[in-house]
């Protein structure tokens, strides 16, 4: 007996056609509809599923996303298996995001696709790596190292040997405009972006012009941005007592009175403001108290928390071992030292065009970006670096 092709299946195809109608008569008219997605290489795809379903897919099963489980969130080399890392992260911004799509009837599968794509590009040890990384490129001559653009880099033009997954449009500019270090009390999409041609245009902007502010081409992008700093903003709270950095009690009186002190209460009241608000202007905005509280919630993360001296014991460390990895890969490629990692774990399944449209610098700077934190500290003891060890804190 053979079995059935399900590819073809025309009860599927119409269940598509019927999704894709359903689409139309449900979702709002600011949302982005899934036959409107748009491939750098035109497509013709067989079976049921939508445009941005596929895309969440591509990037579920990308290496890049599975070395999620060993990157940063926010703090590094801690003995305590609670703490969040970076896949729990994109996870709870997916689930954030799609929930806020859902009331105000936007595409959840856009949604979930930018917000499991977003953080793909952080290098090891999250933004003290991005920080060190960003110091090296430019030393080197290269742009200035930003997760958002390498994000963009490993999807559209590294995974699968090189030739990317040739995700939508909308996807890719949601995850280089996903930006929640920005306070934002409003979001307006970018609409006018409407091709590859221009999407790569922002795209160099942004790299030659890191202080620039780029908007999402769709609400949904919008929407993934904001939830991006609520998926954040009060998990690394929760974080920060666990390990006894900060207490409870700390959280100031203004932010606990509007948001409350637990992760979960923040999210519920930043979630409801943001639904309650509504999209009919195509914008999302927080309440103006709403909005001001959350600013001062991330003030105090970042006095508290992201910079507290407690946390940074290992940067200079870690700053060593950076330096020291991406000079000798760089001296790898220019003497063709094939058994180097550089070529053994990197360039061996990357076509010829890569290697001859980037420089050595850049190179090394996708390489490393693309290390989980284990790998990074294996290759570095190997190189003859002192490498910090995981701690309670």
């Amino acid at each position: 007996m053979t079995s059935k092709n399900y590819i073809d299946d025309p009860k599927l195809l119409i269940l598509r056609d019927a999704l894709d109608q359903q689409e139309e008569e449900r979702f709002s008219p600011l949302a982005t509809l899934s036959r409107n997605g748009i491939r750098r290489t035109k497509e013709t795809l067989p079976g049921h599923r939508l445009a941005f379903a596929v895309d969440a897919d591509r990037i579920l099963h990308s290496r890049s996303y599975t070395r999620y489980i060993d990157k940063t969130q926010v703090f590094s080399l801690v003995a305590n298996d609670h703490i969040t890392h970076r896949v729990l992260h994109v996870q709870l911004v997916s689930k954030i995001a799609r929930t806020i799509g859902r009331y105000l009837s936007l595409n959840e599968d856009l949604i979930e696709a930018i917000a499991l794509g977003h953080d793909i590009g952080h290098p090891p040890f999250g933004h003290d790596g991005e920080t060190i990384l960003a110091e090296l490129c430019l030393e080197h001559g290269t742009n200035s190292f930003q997760h958002n653009i390498q994000s963009v880099q490993f999807l559209d033009r590294l995974e699968k040997k090189g030739l990317g997954w040739n995700l939508t449009l909308q996807t890719l500019d949601g995850i280089l405009c996903h930006d929640g270090e920005i306070h934002n009390r409003d979001l307006t999409p970018d609409r006018s972006l409407t091709n590859f041609a221009d999407f790569d245009h922002k795209l160099n902007g942004k790299a030659n012009h890191p202080e620039l502010e780029l908007a999402p081409m769709t609400i949904e992008g919008c929407v993934v941005r904001f939830a991006d700093t609520i998926g954040y903003i009060g998990r690394d709270i929760e974080d920060a007592i666990t390990l006894k950095i900060i207490k409870r009690s700390d959280i100031p009186n203004q932010c606990r009175d509007i948001l409350g002190d637990k992760n979960g209460t923040i999210v519920y009241r930043l979630v409801a403001d943001l639904i309650s608000n509504g999209s009919n202007d195509d914008k999302i905005f927080f309440s103006a108290d709403i909005a001001k509280a959350l600013l001062n919630l991330k003030k105090f993360n970042y006095e508290q928390i992201y910079r507290n001296p407690v946390i940074k014991k290992d940067y200079e460390s870690i700053r060593i071992c950076y330096g020291v990895l991406f000079a000798t890969y760089i001296d790898d490629l220019l003497n063709k030292k094939i058994q180097s990692p550089v070529f053994t774990d990197f360039l061996n399944d990357k076509p010829t065009s890569y290697t001859d449209n980037h420089v050595p610098a850049a190179i090394v700077r996708d390489f490393i970006a693309g290390m989980t934190d284990n790998y990074f500290l294996r290759t570095a003891a190997e190189h003859g670096c002192q490498i910090p060890n995981k701690t309670p804190l």
